[in-house]
């Protein structure tokens, strides 16, 4: 995978976002969902939403689907790019939690 994607720090959103789309959905399900796993803390207006989505696909991190002739909805889904992204923001942040806890334990 890319080196450069080992250095992002995503956005809480953007974060979400991809996580949602380990199963293909459209835009108003991706605010539910995200709204459901961050336990009602995290919600996504609709401008936020639809201008994060281009930009990840954009970068590649998503596509949008085949649209299905009978739905005005486009269904996205996260890439194998976008995956990687996500387990590197995971170690990232695992990083950040273990730093904290060894510092605060000295201090206790």
């Amino acid at each position: 995978m890319p080196e450069n994607t080992d250095k992002i720090a995503l956005t809480e959103a953007v974060y979400y976002i991809l996580l949602s789309l380990y199963t293909p959905l459209h835009g108003y399900g991706i605010m539910q969902n995200v709204l459901k796993i961050s336990n009602g803390r995290v919600n996504l207006a609709a401008g936020t939403l639809y201008g994060a989505l281009t930009t990840l696909q954009e970068k590649r991190w998503i596509i949008a689907l085949e649209e299905d002739e009978s739905s005005r909805k486009k269904i996205y889904k996260i890439t194998d790019l976008g995956m990687f992204v996500v387990e590197a923001e995971i170690k990232r942040l695992e990083e950040l939690v273990d730093n904290g806890h060894e510092i605060v334990r000295r201090r206790v």
